[in-house]
């Protein structure tokens, strides 16, 4: 997985899935699975009861902890495109973006992209983000954030592959590899 963090955009390679986008989408748009997707160094749970509805306004809830510190999280579904044809290229996308409402980050939005080739599945993620506090909080990002946000979606990456029986379970990497 290779990434410019030399701006508050982070995109993700291209991930080939051999799946349908329907079973593909379904995985994704289950936030169940977010456990299974997020290394255990965040100490990741869901605080809103599953399973959750999935449309545009739905709201989440989440718990993390990193370093020590515990943080709540509430993300907001801003856009919900289940699968459909697209009109100009014929192919089957979906997308849907999640974004923070109240959280660590001054600025997240996550976007979930999807699109069928040849009963395949090719995903996208793409984060814009943006730290809190200013100058100290542009530290923290080259100091470690955009690092550890590489360690999460390297992990992602992993997860999502086995998954889907592409590869073994993925090796989380402990905080102190963050």
């Amino acid at each position: 997985v290779s990434r410019d963090w030399s701006s508050d955009v982070c995109s993700s390679d291209l991930q080939e899935i051999g799946r349908p986008l329907d079973e593909v989408f379904a995985f994704f748009s289950d936030a169940g699975n977010l456990q299974a997707l997020t290394p255990r160094f965040l100490n990741f749970s869901i605080k809103t009861p599953l399973p959750i509805a999935m449309f545009a306004g739905a709201k989440i809830e989440y718990q993390l902890g990193l370093f020590g510190i515990p943080m709540r999280w509430l993300t907001i579904i801003s856009a919900w495109d289940p699968p459909a044809e697209d009109a100009v290229t014929g192919r089957r996308v979906a997308r849907f973006i999640d974004q923070q409402v109240s959280g660590p980050y001054a600025v997240w939005k996550h976007v979930h992209e999807f699109e069928e080739i040849d009963g395949r599945t090719v995903m996208r993620d793409v984060v814009d983000y943006a730290v809190p506090f200013g100058p100290v909080g542009e530290v923290a990002r080259w100091a470690f954030v955009r690092r550890t946000l590489e360690r999460i979606f390297a992990f992602r990456f992993e997860a999502t592959a086995h998954a889907f029986g592409n590869a073994p379970a993925p090796r989380s990497p402990s905080v102190a590899q963050v």
